[in-house]
């Protein structure tokens, strides 16, 4: 058995799973965190239960028009080296805002 950490609603979770199903319990762990951001945007400050509840319905009505034959296909997953250089793009944004702020020279 295998424990794994989540994180849904910027809140970390330790779970179990089966051995060899750590990154499929990861991929799902992530749409019900897109879920649960959906719902935060879409309705501004919520509690944390309210938030997943939302997140909740949401997914269950992706799941009814599934069965409809009317969905949508699901997103793409971020190709992880993209999200890599996405985060380093981001990291050396930061680091020249913080300069410029600072009224330290350009790099």
């Amino acid at each position: 058995m295998a424990n794994i950490e989540i994180e849904i609603a910027a809140r970390r979770y330790a779970v179990a799973c089966r051995d060899g199903e750590e990154e499929h319990l990861r991929s799902v762990a992530r749409i019900v965190d897109r879920r649960a951001q959906d719902a935060q945007a879409a309705l501004g400050s919520l509690s944390e239960a309210r938030q997943l509840l939302f997140a909740s319905l949401l997914l269950a009505d992706d799941v009814k028009e599934a069965q409809a034959g009317n969905a949508p296909p699901p997103p793409a997953e971020p190709d992880p080296l993209v999200a890599e250089a996405l985060e380093r793009l981001a990291d050396r944004l930061e680091s020249i805002a913080a300069r410029l702020e600072r009224g330290g020279p350009n790099p």
